[in-house]
């Protein structure tokens, strides 16, 4: 038999070293988790706040109202307050559609009506978009064509932080927008943990920013000068026409549109001279 070597024991001073260093930091450990839940509250509340950037109105062109408002309309009562304020003369109702003969800019309208807003101070736009960034697009068209220079627009309070980010890149220089926060009863920054839907709201603008940081990544602000068709514009005319001038020596374009303006109706052609 092959004789065995004794093993080497380690020093007894090496072994109390260890134990006391994983000791030290499993108390540091439970301090610092205690810490954390004893101020889980302020921290949360800290966290809820952050989706909100309220600027203050300013005397502007017109107010947007952006789509898929709540229950309670709570986008469409503060775009009132503003209105009655004094801080711009019109309302853009803002919204996508729910069926060919119906949308989102309808209830918005319906609710802007309810709270006392003048019919004649309604715009009511139409469209097909799909997300914020799509939405706001829509917005800077109409801003370019009517030559507004100068909006204010509305939208939940935890939707506040994207809208602002995604204007910054996509409205051009010389517009100037200002995001409004309306109290939202869905969402309450300092309790939205304590409810499923105020969870599920701070959840979906965490991913919606990262998603929004990743489209509008190469996006460059767009020239005002241009103005493209899909705008579901309503007005009180049965036609909608605008004419684009692109030269001195070129007659100018014509887009004509019917009423509702469908992207599948438009006619773009040369207005004769």
């Amino acid at each position: 038999m092959t004789p065995q070597l004794p093993r080497r024991k380690q020093p007894i001073s090496s072994q109390r070293g260890g134990i006391i260093s994983k000791g030290i930091f499993l108390i540091f450990l439970v301090i610092v988790i205690g810490l954390i839940y004893v101020a889980r509250h302020p921290l949360l509340r800290i966290c809820g706040r952050i989706w909100i950037a309220d600027d203050d109105p300013v005397r502007s062109d017109a107010i947007v109202v952006l789509g898929d408002d709540n229950y309670n309309g709570d986008r469409a009562a503060r775009a009132a307050d503003l209105l009655k304020a004094g801080w711009a003369p019109r309302i853009v109702a803002s919204g996508r559609f729910l069926r060919p003969y119906a949308s989102i800019a309808d209830l918005t309208e319906h609710d802007l009506k309810d709270r006392g807003v003048p019919v004649d101070a309604i715009v009511k736009v139409t469209h097909r978009a799909q997300n914020t960034r799509e939405e706001i697009e829509v917005i800077r068209r109409l801003s370019s064509e009517k030559q507004w220079h100068k909006l204010l627009i509305v939208t939940s309070n935890y939707h506040t932080r994207r809208t602002s980010f995604i204007c910054g890149r996509m409205f051009p220089s010389d517009i100037g927008v200002r995001v409004i926060a309306a109290p939202d009863a869905d969402y309450n920054p300092d309790t939205w943990w304590q409810s499923r839907l105020g969870l599920k709201l701070f959840l979906h603008e965490l991913v919606g920013y990262v998603v929004a940081m990743w489209e509008v990544r190469r996006t460059q602000p767009a020239s005002s000068s241009f103005i493209a068709p899909g705008i579901g514009f309503v007005s009180s005319s049965p036609i909608f026409r605008r004419e684009y001038p692109f030269g001195s020596d070129s007659p100018p374009l014509r887009l004509h549109c019917p009423q509702p303006v469908l992207y599948s109706r438009c006619e773009l052609g040369y207005a004769p001279s």
